[in-house]
């Protein structure tokens, strides 16, 4: 799920470069950038920090059993 702060955040730099004598376009522009961005982003294969910390931990938790499995194997040989 994409975070709609970062996108705001995003947008708002993206705002900030668009040069002053185009400023009266810029809510015009503001307002189309976003859901540019969304549709971007939403393209993208992304996780969510949560997402991520969960496989993360399911990994270390496979390999730390592969590691013990591994020294029982090498006991048992």
């Amino acid at each position: 799920m994409i975070d709609f702060r970062v996108v705001e955040e995003l947008a708002q730099k993206v705002e900030a470069l668009i040069p002053i004598s185009l400023k009266e376009a810029s809510a015009d522009f503001r307002n189309n950038l976003k859901p540019a961005i969304q549709a971007g982003l939403s393209k993208l294969d992304l996780v969510t920090r949560e997402e991520f910390e969960v496989q993360r931990a399911l990994l270390e938790r496979a390999q730390a059993r592969l590691k013990e499995l591994e020294a029982r194997v090498k006991s048992l040989e």
